[in-house]
């Protein structure tokens, strides 16, 4: 199963993410004020979040939750990966910020940690890719919100996901499905997104790319009022190896006119009572 073969590729990397300078966890400890460069980020789009109650949906190992912890919520997070879970809890430790790390399925998450009561639902960079169904994953954070409660997503720009990354040029082309398939595409990486020595096991994956629309669609079926949508010319990884700069927070940008491509977006939507 997809879940499976994901679950093992994210079980063996979380150790290594960890460790990685990339995810700083070091930081963390020595600075009670440090907050993960994708958190700085999104600072002037979340708002004050003191006092809220929130849950980070496929938090891996859980720096940008604490950093949300850091900046006043009451946060949880939730992951299938059981090492990644395990390392977010190491952290909480060594940040001294509390958060609650629960291991288990992101469909599951409405049982795991109560409907219907949360006033925010943060999802980060690269979450959607590893679910089949966008539409039943906007179900999900429907059942989570209390009325009034908010989605906060940034995301990859699915037009990004789907351009071919491994070419010499620095034409951008349409390789892998922008839209929703049934099928997963599959793909073999020996190594992954962040500094590290370690040599993988695990090295196929699958994902499924989700299309603007379709995201869009799904948040406004599952009821959610759509209140932002804004599209960014940067992304936090190297996202197209030798066609990118890094600039500000950590983040890349393409070196020739990155006007051409959105890298990534960020979606706010509400429940309305």
């Amino acid at each position: 199963m997809s879940s499976d073969l994901n679950r093992a590729l994210w079980d063996e990397r979380a150790p290594a993410h960890a460790a990685s300078p990339d995810y700083g966890f070091a930081r963390f400890a020595q600075d009670p004020q440090h907050l993960s460069d994708t958190v700085r980020f999104d600072l002037p789009r979340l708002g004050e979040i003191r006092g809220l109650r929130g849950v980070h949906l496929q938090c891996h190992i859980g720096t940008d939750t604490v950093s949300l912890a850091r900046l006043g919520a009451q946060m949880a997070g939730l992951d299938f990966s059981a090492a990644s879970v395990a390392e977010a809890r190491r952290l909480t430790e060594i940040a001294g910020t509390p958060v609650q790390f629960v291991e288990g399925d992101v469909h599951d998450a409405v049982d795991l940690l109560g409907g219907a009561s949360y006033d925010l639902v943060y999802t980060g960079i690269g979450a959607l890719c590893w679910l089949p169904d966008v539409r039943r994953w906007a179900q999900v954070v429907a059942g989570l919100l209390r009325p009034g409660g908010r989605l906060f997503l940034r995301e990859a720009a699915p037009v990004l996901w789907a351009l071919d990354d491994g070419r010499a040029d620095d034409l951008l082309v349409l390789r892998y499905p922008y839209f929703e398939t049934p099928e997963p595409t599959e793909f073999v990486e020996d190594g992954t997104y962040v500094e590290s020595d370690v040599v993988f096991t695990n090295t196929r994956s699958h994902s499924w790319n989700h299309g603007m629309g379709e995201i869009v669609t799904a948040v406004l079926d599952a009821g959610l009022e759509l209140t932002q949508l804004v599209e960014h010319d940067t992304v936090p990884w190297e996202a197209l190896p030798g066609q990118m700069v890094k600039g500000e927070l950590g983040e890349w940008r393409l070196r020739e006119q990155p006007e051409r491509l959105p890298h990534t977006y960020t979606l706010q939507a509400v429940r309305r009572g």
